[in-house]
């Protein structure tokens, strides 16, 4: 036993995974979610940072724009994902040198630094849908941020934003699926336990 999943449960993982994603963004969408303090809470944990990654909410989404903006304007570089196949970044420079992606995301305009370039990022925020409170994530498929975040240097805090409501007690979990530290929601902040 080699404790890799068969392919048969590889299979209903994904179709639960998939099942609940479609469950949860749908809840997402009827709901009249609230931002909160968690821009404030954010800003708390990586105040002093020199660099932290960041992604482009879209609507519906946690807003990250304030918090961007508010790192910016701190003197914080931020990064962006430059949304190829495989993960990439930029440095955002401001909201008239985004386009939108492929997939509809706005991405920075300037050079793409490469995945390498997440090492230096000393905070990490990351979508989803909903996380544990043992830090597992449940993101919108893909795994594009699950190996964005192999590229992560050993003492980078990550973190996934969520509306209220969202941590819950289990998620399907696959072995490559990556776990985050901190789950901040628009009334808490949780450490993932």
């Amino acid at each position: 036993m080699t404790g890799e999943p068969s392919a048969a449960h590889a299979v209903l993982l994904t179709t639960a995974k998939q099942r609940l994603r479609t469950e949860l963004a749908a809840r997402r969408a009827g709901s009249g979610n609230t931002e909160g303090d968690r821009t404030a809470r954010a800003l708390e944990l990586c105040a002093g940072s020199e660099i932290v990654a960041c992604y482009a909410s879209r609507p519906g989404e946690p807003d990250t724009w304030e918090l961007i903006d508010a790192l910016t304007a701190a003197g914080t570089r931020v990064l962006l994902p430059v949304l190829t196949r495989e993960p990439d970044w930029a440095w955002y420079t401001g909201r008239a040198d985004l386009r939108e992606s492929r997939r509809g995301i706005l991405e920075p305009t300037g050079v793409a630094l490469g995945s390498g370039v997440l090492v230096r990022a000393e905070w990490v925020f990351v979508p989803g849908l909903a996380a544990t409170r043992r830090g597992e994530r449940l993101g919108t498929g893909g795994g594009w941020y699950d190996r964005a975040l192999l590229k992560t240097a050993p003492a980078a805090r990550t973190a996934i934003l969520l509306y209220d409501g969202e941590v819950v007690d289990d998620l399907p979990v696959e072995p490559w699926d990556r776990r985050v530290q901190f789950i901040l929601t628009a009334s808490q902040v949780q450490r993932a336990e």
